[in-house]
């Protein structure tokens, strides 16, 4: 019987035959631990780690997107080329390959709202923010937060 993981391996080697014209030679598998980001390259033995639920929550094109930038990761840092986000090599191969910059977010992530003290302008946001650090945008006074479900609007 295959694991999921074994499925997920044979994913990947097929994503980087078809869109690299290269074999993937290390090991995929999935990572519970990871929560909003789609998956993550370890330059160190060079395995990729996936995050579960985006494999369960989006279809497999979506998903093909966040191998694929994986894969650019892996690729280009076997070639000895900036296999960074911010790399100039990155960004090339990425767009060539039509991998996502960044990881959709999960359809059941809720919302934490904060609001101005001042103008009560609204900011929605997924992570938790310092209040201390971050203030209104519109007009520089501090933000308070309001409650953690998403907000109709």
């Amino acid at each position: 019987m295959t694991s999921k993981n074994d499925v997920l391996l044979a994913f990947v080697r097929w994503v980087s035959l078809v869109d690299f014209a290269k074999p993937f030679e290390h090991e995929a598998r999935f990572n519970g631990r990871l929560r909003s980001t789609g998956g993550r390259f370890f330059p160190k033995d060079l395995h990729l780690d996936f995050n579960e639920k985006m494999y369960d929550a989006f279809s497999e094109d979506v998903f093909r997107q966040i191998v694929q930038h994986e894969l650019v990761h892996y690729h280009l840092y076997r070639a000895g080329k900036g296999y960074r986000h911010r790399d100039a090599d990155f960004k090339v191969l990425l767009a060539q390959v039509g991998g996502l910059r960044f990881a959709p977010a999960l359809p059941d992530t809720p919302f934490l709202v904060y609001q101005c003290m001042s103008c009560k302008q609204v900011y929605q946001r997924r992570r938790k923010i310092d209040l201390k650090k971050y203030r209104c945008g519109k007009c520089g006074k501090p933000l308070q937060f309001v409650k953690g479900k998403e907000l109709n609007l």
